[in-house]
């Protein structure tokens, strides 16, 4: 039973990073989202109104990035949306395996370099999966023909 409950521990750690992976592209739609919504809920729109317009700002933002990167052609400016998009999953990276770290780790300063790892780790795979939904699209084709 024993050997059950630390693959049960194992599955579940391996589950939040690739969770964390996997939503660290999508960390400002969701900031974006959550702040808005916390805001509409404090100014009288009630839980769903919240709700609603909290996943409507989210998904605008995430709606802007991705117009912002099909249509712009400098690379500069490219890759200045797609770090504005990064920035806060590199944040969310450090914090998730700082927090981590902090249940496994006794000293100080290994969990602080496991945690700049981790943010490392997480931005780097954001901006891969960032410049990846960058990447063709109709308007790039439209722009390369002509």
């Amino acid at each position: 039973m024993i050997i059950f409950g630390l693959l049960l521990v194992i599955l579940v750690i391996g589950l939040f990073g690739w969770l964390l992976f996997t939503l660290a592209v999508f960390a400002l739609p969701f900031f974006a989202g959550v702040t808005i919504g916390m805001w509409a809920f404090h100014t009288g729109a009630g839980l769903l109104g919240g709700i609603a317009v909290g996943l409507a700002a989210g998904g605008v933002t995430f709606g802007i990035g991705q117009f912002a990167l099909a249509f712009v052609t400098w690379t500069w400016l490219r890759l200045l949306i797609i770090i504005l998009y990064v920035a806060p999953a590199t944040v969310a990276g450090y914090c998730a395996t700082h927090g981590i770290a902090q249940m496994a780790i006794p000293s100080s300063t290994w969990q602080t370099v496991f945690a700049v790892v981790g943010a490392i780790a997480v931005s780097i795979t954001a901006f891969v999966r960032r410049t990846g939904m960058a990447a063709g699209g109709p308007a790039r084709q439209r722009l390369a023909r002509g």
